[in-house]
């Protein structure tokens, strides 16, 4: 996996999460778990510890894209984990764990 990959890589988990936040604020489960899968397999990569460090600004950019993922990752939360809580509460016999 070259720099430039990798940059790559970030920017496509960085979209997908972006339509991963439209699909929550819109209620879209299914194609929010649909992007979930998605996304999991794009990562997948960053488990192998084969890629590249990044130096200069692609270190920036990497920088850039992980905090926009992680951005849109607590907003995602802020929107589904309130539902998961009153789904769960909604269950016969559950108790929430969240």
């Amino acid at each position: 996996m070259t720099s430039n990959d990798v940059l790559s890589m970030y920017e496509n988990i960085a979209g997908m999460t972006n339509k991963m936040v439209v699909a929550a604020r819109s209620s879209d489960w299914d194609g929010l778990d649909t992007l979930e899968n998605q996304c999991a397999s794009a990562a997948s990569a960053t488990l192998t510890g084969s890629m590249p460090a990044q130096v200069g600004a692609s270190r920036l950019r990497k920088i850039d894209l992980l905090k926009q993922i992680l951005a849109n990752d607590r907003e995602i939360r802020a929107i589904t984990e309130p539902w998961m809580t009153q789904l769960s509460n909604s269950m016969p016999g559950s108790h929430a764990r969240m």
